[in-house]
């Protein structure tokens, strides 16, 4: 079996904006020895020989859809369709794990959106199938841009009819391997400024308020998959209450 790692690095980048930097704490075994003897009051010659201490680390800031994410129904609203939104310790652990698909949309412009169409156009030529459990991919190539000031401001973004498609055919996981899963949303802003209109902002997100599914954000690798026959594990940290959480995402083959 190979595995391929689907996830980011969970570490600090300077290109990050303010409120997505994530800031880890090293503790080397020499520091980690010192605060070990005065906590344990030991003195060093009753410590094993050859020992050096234990490495630490802490995760010092890290917002729960920093890095490889997946969002919980609560993320988009309190409510779907009239009932409480589940919270990420809620979902189902059976929608994290299914055949995975992977959507080519590497040939879409930046901030052209992805349609129903398109999404039906590159299954037909493809020959994968959705069914329910399926976890959906959508490739768009721009992971490319990770590290750098760009990425948050590049990509295609899904609209809500492709969204509201794939969840009517028992897709309840789908991800994307760009910032975000809607239009970069500077690009939505400066479009409902200058057309005095709402349609632009989180189309994929507000699909979120009349049904219930989760999706993933920052995705890497997707080119490395073929168009479907592997597995998908998309496991994320079960923080309680939360509307989202860092996730090891892989695929199998």
């Amino acid at each position: 079996m190979k595995i391929i790692d689907l996830s980011k690095t969970i570490e600090y980048n300077k290109q990050d904006p303010w409120f997505m930097r994530i800031r880890v704490k090293h503790k080397s075994h020499r520091q980690s020895r010192a605060l070990i003897r005065f906590f344990l009051g030991l003195p060093a010659k009753l410590f094993p020989k050859g020992f050096q201490g234990w490495a630490d680390d802490k995760i010092v800031s890290m917002g729960v859809h920093a890095a490889t994410h997946i969002d919980a129904p609560w993320h988009y609203a309190p409510e779907v369709n009239g009932q409480p939104a589940k919270t990420i310790d809620q979902i189902p652990l059976e929608w994290c794990y299914g055949d995975g698909v992977v959507i080519n949309m590497t040939h879409k412009a930046d901030f052209e959106e992805i349609t129903l169409a398109d999404i039906r156009q590159d299954l037909q030529q493809s020959g994968a199938v959705i069914q329910p459990g399926t976890i959906v991919l959508i490739y768009t190539g721009r992971d490319q841009y990770i590290g750098t000031r760009e990425y948050p401001m590049r990509g295609t973004g899904m609209s809500a009819e492709a969204t509201h498609w794939l969840i009517d055919q028992g897709v309840k996981v789908m991800g994307i391997d760009q910032w975000g899963f809607d239009l970069p949303l500077k690009y939505m802003v400066q479009k409902a400024k200058e057309e005095g209109k709402e349609d632009y902002f989180w189309q994929a997100h507000l699909v979120g308020q009349q049904k219930e599914y989760c999706h993933m954000e920052q995705l890497v690798n997707l080119g490395a998959l073929p168009s479907h026959g592997f597995k998908v594990a998309v496991f994320p940290l079960k923080i309680k209450g939360a509307s989202a959480a860092p996730a090891r995402v892989v695929a199998m083959m």
